[in-house]
């Protein structure tokens, strides 16, 4: 089971493009979880680790509540044990600009800090753009460690 989650935080890592994930590789990786059958005590030991990027983290906890099914009681409870349920993780997502009176308007940034112990418990808005990913209205999505300021994803500039 370690090569398994090796496989996984290798995966995760390469796809942190300048410390950011879209949306894409993030749901390829918690697939990547089902295809290899963990477990949710497989993900408490290898996933859930207060010294991995919090982007880890939360592709664990979110396998565990989407595909196995686990309470989010249960998954806090959990996550307030191994001491990761106050990391942030900040999701930056794009909504496509709406018409008005024949014009398009601009495409809307959302920015959501959270931790990851209120993101389970109480954020429908986010859960539902993580699950959903670039589809319909939402063109884009980032997830990443939490980010003190907001730009729009066409100002940044990569950094080397």
């Amino acid at each position: 089971m370690v090569g398994k989650a090796a496989l996984v935080t290798s995966f995760v890592e390469r796809a942190l493009a300048y410390e950011s994930i879209e949306v894409g590789n993030y749901l390829k990786a918690i697939e990547l979880l089902n295809s290899l059958q963990f477990g949710f005590k497989d993900v408490q030991m290898f996933l859930l680790k207060p010294n991995l990027n919090v982007v880890l983290n939360l592709v664990g906890l979110h396998y565990c509540i989407i595909w196995l099914g686990i309470s989010a009681d249960y998954a806090i409870e959990a996550l307030n044990n191994i001491r990761v349920s106050e990391r942030q993780v900040c999701v930056q997502w794009w909504k496509l600009g709406r018409w008005f009176y024949g014009f398009r308007l601009r495409d809307e940034f959302h920015s959501r800090n959270v931790s990851l112990g209120d993101l389970m418990a109480s954020n429908k808005e986010v859960i539902g753009v993580l699950n959903r990913g670039a589809v319909h209205e939402v063109i884009r999505v980032q997830i990443s460690g939490p980010k003190p300021t907001q730009t729009s994803w066409s100002h940044q500039i990569a950094q080397v």
